[in-house]
């Protein structure tokens, strides 16, 4: 372990405690003490209800909330916080967007495109407000190295397609597309574009102004933050026509017998009282993340990648999902082992304290159209070392064998 690997995994208390090698941060990254730290200290010190008192504790605990929103907003390029929406996670935040602006902007005879590879968190709730509208719903479908043809995307825009919902990296190849190229293509035709950066948003800078995306949800817990707190970017002539997502305190203006006026934008998507904590990790994450720099995240991360990659390559009967070029994979490879089930598989690492996903990875229309049934990931951040790499193709180079294969 060098002594870059060494600085940087002291920041994790968790690498102290339990004796893991984790590779599935895909799913879920582990917390530096900063952002622990963070969260701890507004509960110790700040904790109030925001917004909702004049004395000194909520107007202490409104300024950590807000300055979170500052925090994002300067983070991911928004032009203004008012287009920054604090959620539980990407997918309350695609769920607010199928609801709020699908539910209420979408009729018959309208299109939905969709990627075959999505998580299910941006195909279900277009699923739902197709089922619901009587809207059509298509599918983009990706060729077997997970890559998109931007001319095959054009082909299926019309006058009719209103909608595009589509990742900016895919959990199962970890190949980022270019979705600056597939917006402009959709805005083309007047169709609104739905991304989702729960992938990419801890692993490369992201400006949603460059993009010109009209939404773009992401996790904090994907990104070192706490559980349970998410962002949702929506530009603000969309979001200032669109209902609110839920109704209850804190996201009004004023209440009579007849109705109520709503609050201004972002609160009129937040109802009832805010995760603050969860605003003040998130907040701490993105000066860490900024303090550590997006060019050592982003080579310390294809270095790891490349290694696991070329080294999986040497094995029998092993096939990695996607494209051929290890830095296309930004962190995620994605396997099969010719003869084991992936829950197999998943067991005989956590046996060697490897931990991996095994499934389908909320992505079965994409197993199933690339003629699988699941498959075993593995996905690495910034804090991996070659030692999680080397030891991960020491249980996977056996694997077969334990199983019974000669």
């Amino acid at each position: 372990m060098t002594g870059q690997d060494r600085e940087i995994r002291s920041e994790y208390p968790i690498f102290e405690k339990r004796k893991t090698h984790y590779i599935d941060n895909a799913a879920t990254t582990q917390k530096p003490r900063c952002v622990i730290a963070a969260e701890a200290k507004y509960y110790e010190e700040r904790n109030s209800n925001p917004f909702r008192g004049l004395y000194g504790l909520s107007v202490a605990a409104t300024e950590s909330y807000e300055g979170a929103r500052e925090a994002v907003r300067e983070f991911i390029g928004a032009e203004d916080t008012s287009e920054i929406i604090f959620t539980r996670n990407a997918s309350e935040g695609l769920n607010l967007v199928a609801y709020s602006f699908g539910m209420h902007c979408l009729q018959p005879g309208d299109e939905i495109i969709v990627s075959i590879a999505e998580h299910h968190s941006n195909m279900l709730p277009w699923q739902m407000v197709a089922k619901e509208k009587g809207v059509a719903l298509t599918y983009f479908e990706c060729e077997p190295d997970g890559s998109f043809s931007l001319e095959k995307f054009k082909n299926l825009l019309h006058s009719h397609t209103k909608l595009v919902a589509m990742t900016q990296l895919s959990n199962l190849f970890g190949r980022a597309y270019d979705i600056k190229a597939f917006a402009a293509a959709a805005h083309e035709v007047g169709a609104v574009f739905v991304c989702d950066g729960a992938q990419s948003v801890p692993h490369m800078r992201v400006d949603v102004s460059e993009l010109d995306v009209d939404f773009l949800a992401f996790s904090g817990h994907k990104m070192y933050a706490p559980m349970g707190i998410g962002v949702l970017y929506g530009k603000q002539k969309l979001l200032e026509k669109m209902p609110p997502f839920l109704y209850g305190g804190e996201m009004i203006d004023s209440v009579s017998r007849d109705g109520a006026k709503f609050a201004e934008l972002p609160h009129k998507f937040e109802a009832g009282t805010v995760n603050v904590g969860g605003a003040v990790g998130l907040h701490a994450a993105i000066d860490y993340m900024k303090r550590i720099g997006w060019e050592t995240i982003e080579r310390r991360e294809n270095e790891l990648t490349e290694r696991a990659f070329l080294a999986m390559e040497k094995l029998p009967h092993i096939r990695v999902i996607g494209s051929d070029e290890p830095l296309e994979h930004h962190g995620i490879l994605t396997f099969t082992v010719d003869g084991v089930h992936p829950h197999d598989v998943s067991a005989i690492f956590d046996e060697a304290d490897i931990a991996v996903r095994a499934g389908h990875h909320c992505a079965q229309p994409l197993h199933k159209h690339l003629g699988l049934f699941s498959t075993t990931r593995a996905s690495f951040a910034f804090y991996n070392t070659t030692e999680d790499v080397d030891a991960f193709i020491d249980i996977l180079s056996g694997i077969r064998e334990r199983m019974g294969y000669v």
